[in-house]
């Protein structure tokens, strides 16, 4: 029954990943998130139900539209794979109630803010500061006590405000000031797992800085600007499901 249950939400997770793409993919464009019909990026033609099943539409196309052949970006199926193991993850660890259901949700927004950021290189409002309420609500359900609660709040606000340091010393070069929001509902929804996964998102982000630096044409003086939102929350996340403790890894050293 549990295994059932697993890949029922898998599924959901596919379905709604697919929904977050068209809300970050539509927001600021004037078009609803919630009605009109899908378009093919290319062509423009209105896509068909069969052209829109999460993961299997886009593997039985082999990577193409069926109404005009364009290549598909890969972007969508691998995102639909993502949260679905997000959701899969997350009710393993937490089973059915409440805090799984506001922690979906919160999975659910950081994916469309992710999207978003990789996009146009901000995050809005409109997805970030409800991302950080569902994130507290998550840690007040998680949290066996008040003190408990407000350690993880405190914890959190310290991960935030450093982000909003270094925004304001480098004067926005290094990093956007909407990261700092991000950084503080993320350490809110993982909890105990913030710190460890505050630095799992800075030494993701190095190893995929210098592999984009070692790319660039020779002779090029260019810099590369990425998004900082896709590593902060592969860090948390990775800490969260993995629960490493890298600090417990230190101590056992000495």
């Amino acid at each position: 029954m549990e295994m059932f249950i697993t890949i029922a939400i898998a599924l959901l997770g596919a379905i709604v990943a697919s929904f977050a793409g068209v809300i970050a993919a539509r927001l600021h464009t004037g078009q609803s998130s919630v009605t009109g019909h899908s378009r093919c990026d290319a062509c423009d033609k209105e896509l068909s139900a069969h052209s829109l099943v999460p993961i299997v539409s886009f593997i039985a196309s082999r990577g193409r539209a069926q109404c005009c052949g364009a290549r598909i970006s890969p972007a969508s199926p691998i995102t639909e794979i993502v949260l679905a193991a997000v959701f899969a993850l997350s009710f393993r660890m937490l089973g059915l109630g409440w805090e799984l259901l506001f922690l979906l949700i919160a999975a659910t927004l950081l994916l469309a803010l992710v999207l978003y950021d990789l996009e146009h290189q901000i995050l809005p409002s409109e997805l970030l500061y409800p991302f950080v309420g569902v994130s507290a609500v998550v840690s007040y359900l998680h949290a066996v006590t008040m003190q408990e609660f407000l350690t993880t709040v405190l914890i959190a606000a310290c991960v935030g405000g450093s982000l909003a340091v270094v925004h304001i010393v480098s004067r926005g070069r290094a990093m956007g000031l909407a990261d700092a929001p991000l950084a503080l509902g993320l350490a809110l929804l993982v909890g105990s797992s913030a710190l460890t996964g505050f630095i799992f998102s800075f030494w993701i982000g190095a190893v995929v800085g210098i592999v984009l630096l070692l790319g660039r044409p020779k002779g090029s003086r260019m810099g590369v600007e990425v998004p900082f939102a896709p590593f902060l929350a592969c860090g948390f996340l990775l800490a969260y499901f993995t629960q490493w403790n890298l600090f417990t890894y230190i101590a056992a050293l000495h």
